[in-house]
């Protein structure tokens, strides 16, 4: 390749990897947290954490074993100094459907925050078996604690009364009908902006004054998914191949194995070359097992929060596009009022104004429509329509301000959540690598001599 996909990772950046026994770090993308002695953003659109929420997802329980309404519960435990929460150890029992609940409740709630994904009901790569198997319900439990990890890394999201309802309410069921019932926030009603930009937005794909700033992003975004589609693509190769060499290695162990029967002075010699080769073959599907597999896993869901952030991006664009059609709205509807202005006062006419104004006034004049009193009565009502065009105009560019800055700030935190997910997905890969190699140079000094010693009589 002419360039690194990955460019756009700071591999110098601190990271704080995930710590079982909640010892908390005071640097490192997401658990910057401190709110003692912490660093004041340098930018308004740094982020700024209020305290450090540090989350584990543990011990999968299948609930209701014998029925047909069986399911698989899950240990959530916290360690947190957020003032938010009414303990600094806060811990519940979910079930999947609770993330689920989590986590599209968030994105309603925060519109403007990146909301990872959560991995996908009843299909988990590489994976054999139901979903009640020991191998689903571990690998269930890692996506799981990884999609809390990221919620937990964001300055918004840690502090979100959802959130910590979800950790430590004991009558979840009853919290999760009320916030059905009474969403936080105001309930958003239809009105004009809501009419006309929906309108807008189905007929116009792009906006026409694009920011520059938004722009880059999207194209790092664009360059960094292109870079896990294809390490995926290549460590799925990889995975495949190696397996290949599992079946390998094992048919030569049996192969060499049949062979010291047949040479009766080297029998054991064979046998343990054919022993080492099976421990090899052992060590290749322990590697995949414990190495590939959840790196492709980590590289996948990756990928799929990198959707989520490009989701974001987009619904920016749409906030950026409601205001400029409706500001395109705006200008029409006032040369309407301008031109049944210029007719009233006897000024202009439709000259100067264009053909279609000039069309419009002759079909006006064939309905018998353009009398003083009809032309005064529907600039009365134009007028009316200005002003509540100009109020959605004002709200929409405030919004797509505000959507703006707030996307900013989102590109950070994401930013630093990246940094700290592919450090700790390469280096969790690179010990896996390191560990097969040293185990196999192990077994293979212990064969070598021995095979050195075997002498055949020719």
């Amino acid at each position: 390749m002419d360039e690194d996909v990955f460019d756009s990772v700071t591999w110098e950046s601190a990271s704080a990897p995930y710590d079982v026994d909640y010892a908390v770090k005071q640097a490192g993308p997401g658990f910057k947290q401190s709110t003692a002695g912490a660093e004041e953003p340098h930018s308004p659109h740094d982020p700024k954490w209020e305290g450090y929420l540090i989350t584990i997802v543990k011990d999968p329980v299948k609930e209701l074993a014998e029925t047909k309404d069986a399911y698989v519960s899950y240990l959530v435990v916290a360690k947190t100094n957020l003032p938010i929460f009414s303990s600094q150890s806060p811990s519940a029992r979910r079930r999947f459907q609770d993330f689920v609940f989590l986590r599209d409740h968030l994105v309603k709630d925060f519109p403007a925050c990146v909301v990872p994904a959560l991995p996908d009901k009843h299909r988990l790569e590489y994976i054999t078996g139901d979903r009640f198997s020991p191998e689903f319900m571990e690998r269930r439990r890692l996506e799981l604690h990884r999609f809390l990890e990221r919620i937990a890394r964001h300055p918004t999201l840690q502090r979100s009364t959802l959130l910590r309802a979800f950790l430590e309410s004991t009558e979840w069921h009853v919290y999760m009908h009320q916030h059905l019932a009474h969403p936080p926030g105001p309930e958003p009603t239809p009105g004009l902006l809501d009419n006309i930009s929906d309108t807008l937005l189905n007929a116009f794909a792009r906006v026409r004054k694009p920011d520059e700033r938004f722009l880059e992003m999207r194209e790092s975004v664009d360059k960094f998914e292109e870079g896990l589609v294809l390490s995926e693509r290549l460590w799925n190769r990889i995975r495949g191949r190696t397996n290949d060499l599992m079946t390998d290695y094992h048919d030569l162990a049996v192969a060499a194995q049949g062979l010291g029967f047949l040479e009766s002075g080297i029998t054991d010699p064979l046998n343990h070359f054919s022993n080492t080769l099976l421990e090899f073959s052992a060590l290749l599907r322990h590697k995949t097992q414990t190495s590939t597999d959840p790196f492709l896993v980590h590289l996948h869901s990756l990928l799929i929060y990198s959707h989520a952030n490009r989701a974001v991006l987009k619904l920016r664009d749409q906030k950026q596009l409601d205001f400029e059609e409706l500001s395109d709205y705006l200008s029409g509807v006032t040369l309407e009022r301008d031109r049944l202005s210029a007719i009233i006062s006897g000024h202009a006419g439709s000259s100067g104004l264009g053909l279609s104004a000039y069309l419009k006034d002759k079909v006006d004049a064939i309905r018998g429509a353009d009398d003083d009193r009809s032309r005064v009565e529907k600039m009365r009502k134009l007028d009316i329509k200005i002003k509540e065009l100009q109020d959605a105009v004002t709200t929409a560019h405030e919004t797509s301000d505000a959507f703006s800055d707030e996307t900013l700030r989102e590109q950070r935190i994401f930013q630093n959540t990246k940094e700290a997910e592919m450090k700790e997905m390469l280096s969790n890969l690179a010990d896996g690598e390191i560990e097969f190699y040293q185990s196999a140079m192990e077994e293979w000094d212990r064969i070598i001599p021995i095979i050195q010693r075997i002498r055949v009589d020719v």
